[in-house]
């Protein structure tokens, strides 16, 4: 494994960050690394890239101790951090020749920083100020400066956050070409990315692991798995709803719409409820329970 974590816990003070996750990445992989804000995904992002040491369990990169030897597993990661700290007052080219220079495994810099510029698409930035560009460009340059050393593994924290919708298909593409060598582990709050990017997806909440598997076997397992939009004319309550037969649960997406939730296909008990309490229906479709409601439901407790 590229990446392999056991057992992992974190404590501040009486504080549990992280409590007692495991989970592995592979190479040729993207894991989506999912959870609410204080969950714990960056307390383990910071572990495993040597930032802070953990309190107990094991990391490791590339078979290398976190705890035990954390320069040379700085030396296969690269990381993107959510705030690019970058020199705005550098040109492209100066700022990723003076990373460069930071790495003494690079042999021939000047060839690496060009290689770098071409594969995220930076040649015509090349020679402006960082501080000139957008947050777009300012994005690829952080992309380009985490892989000018060539890490077999990429840590990413919301690597496409501001990004207008362009920059955000051209940056999943080349996250998308980076997974495929090596071994990527996207942290984000958009689900879109997570479908659109990742081959698995890890959750956890309150510091403990609450998923670890592909996108479809989440799905699958997942009590909620009908979904039925439906629209009244009339206001309903929405502890009726909550009446009707195998309905697990109910949210209000609208002043009188709502998705109801259940193992079954329940249109007709929807209609049945309807006519039962002369209530008009606008609009009923079925849907199929997305990601971002998986995520809800095992990280609303």
């Amino acid at each position: 494994m590229s990446v392999s974590v056991s057992k992992l816990s974190k404590i501040y003070d009486e504080q549990k960050a992280v409590d007692g996750v495991t989970f592995d990445a592979k190479r040729g992989e993207v894991l989506g690394f999912l959870g609410p804000n204080g969950a714990g995904k960056s307390t383990t992002m910071k572990i495993i890239t040597c930032f802070i040491p953990q309190s107990a369990g094991k990391a490791e990169v590339c078979g290398i101790d976190t705890l035990t030897n954390p320069n040379d597993v700085k030396k296969k990661i690269g990381y993107l951090p959510e705030s690019n700290p970058l020199y705005h007052d550098m040109y492209v080219r100066e700022y990723l020749k003076f990373i460069a220079g930071l790495h003494p495994n690079i042999k021939d810099k000047m060839k690496r920083v060009n290689e770098m510029i071409g594969v995220t698409g930076l040649e015509k930035e090349r020679n402006k100020k960082i501080g000139a560009l957008s947050k777009g460009y300012k994005q690829r340059v952080g992309l380009a400066q985490s892989m000018l050393h060539d890490p077999e593994v990429l840590i990413m924290d919301e690597p496409t956050s501001g990004l207008d919708p362009n920059q955000i298909v051209e940056v999943r593409k080349l996250i998308q070409q980076l997974g495929q060598e090596k071994t990527v582990i996207l942290s984000t709050h958009i689900m879109q990315e997570v479908q659109a990017m990742c081959n698995r997806v890890v959750i956890i909440n309150k510091g403990k692991l609450v998923a670890n598997s592909s996108v479809e076997e989440l799905k699958a397992k997942s009590t909620d798995a009908e979904v039925i939009a439906v629209g009244f004319k009339e206001h309903v309550a929405q502890r009726a709803l909550e009446q009707i037969r195998d309905v697990t649960r109910v949210e209000k997406s609208g002043p009188t719409s709502w998705k109801l939730y259940s193992k079954r296909n329940i249109q007709e008990d929807v209609f049945r409820f309807a006519v039962d309490n002369k209530l008009t229906v606008l609009s009923l479709s079925q849907e199929r329970e997305s990601l971002e409601d998986i995520f809800r439901q095992l990280t609303q407790n």
